[in-house]
């Protein structure tokens, strides 16, 4: 098989085994006496609602209401779907999230709800606390995702900016409660997915603030008030560890990055292609974490060692960008550019890198492929590599090639999807 084709048949591979309407259904509960609410909010909000939907027995109450991005919609009937501002929040995910703890807080002991969270889930179910408006939010989301920080530290921030993250939702209902999760972080704790709304918060005000001064955050001036006035007592902290409130409450993940990467290993052995799953949790660096790789990659190409090619070397987690310059481009064809350079056109090597939620950063694309031919590719046209990668723009490196990778929106995350098949 074309190397290349390859390459997209396992992402997918790695797709569609986080695909919600294929897994969710076996984890769906009995319904309850009383009636159930459906909420949640994420990149595989719709999908989710759909499987509900379909698989709930016809005759028991359902209703409910979830957040998705905008354009990953999707047509349902007993569950309402709000498309919302996603990676930035904005005021149409504040009002689905105002209906939403309204809602949860009229249920009763024999009721149900059923949480739906995934990745996004953090600016999508966007509630700001009392002390802090929406544009305060936004320009402290922005600060963090031009930070480098990594999600868990940029979520614990947001929890305590939030009136409805950090297991707060879930103490606002009565009723007994299951968050389904699909898991785009690694370690896939439920505390940092969609910055957990059901689960228990290990972090603290304090933490908020030091990891606020660690990245240099440039936070407005409220909501270093409101932190401050946290850190002193006078707001109440997230429900912690142990709380009773969490002995209703249980947060269930039904889909990881680990379970991608098996199904793109079985992708690659079914062609003949010894697999190498070398972690579902890398971070760091895109461009830096490529460096590493690179060195493997040549170590194997050259020597045979520490494995015989051919084979694929497939890694999951998510790496940061730290941005510096005004391009286009998120993490996967960053770290892909980067890649690039390291091998310097060395043969019989490939690569791809894609967002499983076909998003990569926030452009289009869900990452691109590279090439041994890449670079050289690029030269022949104008197109300078280093200088793009310097300025944050791999997008324009792979569009100029004509090997961007385009999905559309997935509907399901569990965090990018890196394979180099060393040939």
């Amino acid at each position: 098989m074309d190397p290349r084709a390859l390459l997209i048949e396992s992402f997918h591979a790695a797709v569609g085994a986080a695909d919600p309407r294929r897994i969710l259904p076996a984890h769906l509960p009995q319904p309850p006496q009383g009636k159930t609410l459906v909420v949640g909010a994420g990149k595989a909000a719709a999908s989710m609602a759909l499987a509900v939907e379909q698989y709930w027995p016809a005759a028991a109450p359902l209703d409910g209401l979830v957040i998705t991005r905008y354009r990953h919609g999707l047509l349902t009937n007993r569950i309402k779907v709000i498309e919302a501002g996603h990676p930035v929040p904005d005021e149409s995910g504040e009002k689905a999230a105002q209906e939403i703890l309204r809602r949860v807080k009229l249920l009763g002991p024999n009721d149900l709800l059923l949480t739906l969270v995934s990745g996004g889930g953090s600016s999508l179910l966007s509630l700001p606390a009392e002390d802090i408006g929406m544009d305060e939010l936004k320009a402290t989301t922005k600060e963090l995702l031009r930070c480098g920080a990594p999600i868990q530290d940029m979520n614990t921030v947001r929890k305590h900016l939030s009136a409805i993250h950090g297991g707060r939702l879930a103490a606002a209902c009565k009723a007994r409660v299951l968050a389904l999760i699909v898991s785009d972080v690694t370690g896939d704790d439920p505390t940092h997915i969609g910055s957990g709304p059901c689960a228990p918060d290990p972090g603290t005000y304090q933490d908020a603030l030091d990891i606020i001064a660690r990245y240099e955050v440039k936070a407005p001036a409220p909501v270093i008030t409101h932190l401050h006035r946290g850190r002193r007592g006078e707001i109440a902290e997230t429900p912690k560890p142990g709380d009773k409130l969490f002995n209703r409450v249980e947060n269930r993940v039904v889909a990881t990055a680990q379970g991608s990467l098996q199904a793109a290993a079985a992708c690659f052995r079914a062609n003949g292609i010894a697999p190498v799953v070398l972690g579902d949790s890398v971070t760091g660096e895109a461009s830096e974490v490529a460096k590493v790789y690179a060195a493997l990659a040549r170590q194997i190409r050259n020597h045979g060692e520490p494995f015989k090619p051919p084979l694929a070397l497939i890694s999951g987690g998510e790496c940061t960008v730290t941005v510096r310059g005004n391009g286009r481009g998120g993490r996967c064809s960053e770290f892909l550019l980067s890649l690039a350079l390291e091998l310097d056109g060395m043969r019989d090597i490939f690569a791809l890198a894609c967002d499983t939620d076909g998003i990569d950063g926030s452009e289009d694309n869900a990452g691109a492929v590279l090439a041994p031919d890449s670079l050289a590719r690029a030269a022949a046209v104008g197109v300078p590599a280093r200088k793009l990668l310097s300025n944050n723009d791999s997008y324009s490196f792979f569009e100029s090639l004509g090997d961007l990778v385009v999905t559309g929106p997935t509907r399901t995350n569990v965090n990018d999807y890196r394979v180099i098949l060393v040939l």
